[in-house]
């Protein structure tokens, strides 16, 4: 019996078009790749500098990586720098490109960039992400569908649900998961699914813990069908109401993420054994993100909810149990990829 037939596993109703779009990117082979780059100071270098953009921008997604193997370390930091720079070319424009036009075309030359068969030395982001590209044979669609989800929020300032709602959070979170996944190591296609919840688990925390900042920036990505279904509108989200109706509409959508991060979690079972404790960490110390919000009376309008260091490291050894517990409910038999 394989691990996946060990697992349960409850699908709703919004996932299952993002499901077709994940099996059928993981199956997208692409052009035959060139040989792995060559070993060296210059790659070294730029593993270096996605290391420094990966301690600069996220404490959490650092901190998880360190449990990794040397290899894999370096390459996931690779993966958050080739993301970041996405995000960054959309949401921080450099002078001189920030109407929509100017915004498409620096996207569309990273794309290129960062996706070009021979890697592109002059950037030590591209250079490094097309070397982990290689190594771990990371299906080139994943990551043009991650690049089509950055490139929404040009265009796309509002969403009306949730279904919406998740097919942004499938284009920049879930597609990070799924190219993490062929990092780390997994069992098989059964595994796709945990990896797409947990993608959008973690983006829902990053959407509740940053409504303030986003609304600043002239982008409300809460679905406002929900929103009106609590009684709220925009101009409470612009007024920076905290009320019994913000409160019972967090409570509802901080249940739901909470759900997800549950449901995603025996998928840390079909994942390679040396790299169930570093995803195991990301999830939980995104979790608690949550829990910092509810500390604070849903207020995520004057202040931006996170965790401690210490908060961090005294989660790890509850953490650590989980991982090795969910691991050893099925074994580390069988192949990975």
């Amino acid at each position: 019996m394989s691990k996946g037939a060990l697992i349960a596993l409850k699908i709703h109703d919004w996932e299952r078009p993002l499901l077709t779009l994940a099996y059928e990117a993981g199956r997208a082979c692409g052009p035959e790749p060139l040989p792995r780059i060559r070993d060296g100071k210059e790659l070294d270098s730029a593993y270096d500098f996605c290391e420094a953009v990966t301690a600069a921008n996220s404490q959490s997604f650092f901190t998880a990586s360190r449990f990794l193997p040397r290899d894999k370390r370096r390459s996931v930091r690779a993966l958050y720098a080739f993301c970041r720079k996405s995000d960054d070319i959309v949401d921080k424009p450099s002078a001189g490109k920030r109407d929509p036009e100017a915004v498409r075309d620096a996207l569309d030359s990273w794309r290129t960039r960062a996706l070009v068969q021979a890697a592109d030395r002059r950037d030590p982001v591209a250079l490094a992400w097309s070397d982990a590209r290689r190594r771990y044979a990371i299906p080139y669609r994943y990551a043009e569908q991650l690049i089509q989800g950055v490139a929404r929020d040009i265009s796309y300032r509002r969403y009306e649900t949730f279904e919406d709602v998740t097919t942004y959070c499938y284009g920049v979170a879930a597609t990070v998961g799924l190219m993490s996944m062929h990092i780390i190591g997994f069992s098989g296609a059964e595994a796709i699914p945990f990896a797409l919840k947990l993608g959008v688990a973690l983006q829902l925390t990053n959407i509740l813990r940053d409504v303030g900042e986003d609304w600043r920036e002239g982008r409300l990505y809460l679905p406002l069908k929900e929103l009106r279904d609590y009684g709220l509108c925009e101009e409470d989200i612009e007024a920076g109401v905290v009320d019994d109706r913000w409160r019972a509409f967090m409570r509802f959508q901080i249940g739901r993420a909470r759900q997800l991060y549950e449901e995603a979690w025996p998928g840390i079972a079909l994942l390679h054994a040396d790299g169930r404790f570093a995803i195991g960490a990301a999830a939980d110390l995104y979790r608690a993100i949550l829990a910092d919000i509810e500390a604070h009376d849903y207020d995520v309008f004057s202040r931006r909810a996170h965790v401690s260091m210490f908060g961090k490291l005294r989660r790890l050894p509850m953490i650590w149990w989980r991982s090795k517990r969910e691991g050893g409910r099925t074994g580390d038999g069988g192949p990975h990829r």
